[in-house]
């Protein structure tokens, strides 16, 4: 069955990088693109950036443009996000998607 697996998160000051990884299973990951997602405390789930299957093709909310970039490894069918210049409104629990699809989750706190 597809299962996805995050990782990553923590706790990071204003300014400061995370890099979350999304381990995927049970589909063929190199043919499938991807997303990340999030959801603030109290708020809905959030579209935050999406990948092609080759990785070629990559795309972003406007909120995390620039600062944030996603990345895959298809050896690895793992699915990466690397976040820089990160603020406290990106406090958030990230997942990884596959379609309707999404892990556990992974909590980012930016926070001083």
């Amino acid at each position: 069955q597809v299962q996805l697996v995050e990782s990553g998160g923590g706790l990071v000051q204003p300014g400061g990088s995370l890099r979350l990884s999304c381990a995927a299973s049970g589909f063929t990951f190199s043919t499938n693109a991807m997303s990340w997602l999030r959801q603030a405390p109290g708020k809905g789930l959030e579209w935050v950036s999406h990948i092609n299957s080759d990785g070629g093709i990559t795309t972003y909310a406007a909120s995390v443009k620039g600062r944030f970039t996603i990345s895959r490894d298809n050896t690895k069918n793992t699915l990466y996000l690397q976040m820089n210049s990160l603020k406290p409104e990106d406090t958030a629990v990230y997942y990884c998607s596959r379609g309707a699809r999404r892990g556990q989750g992974t909590q980012v706190t930016v926070s001083s």
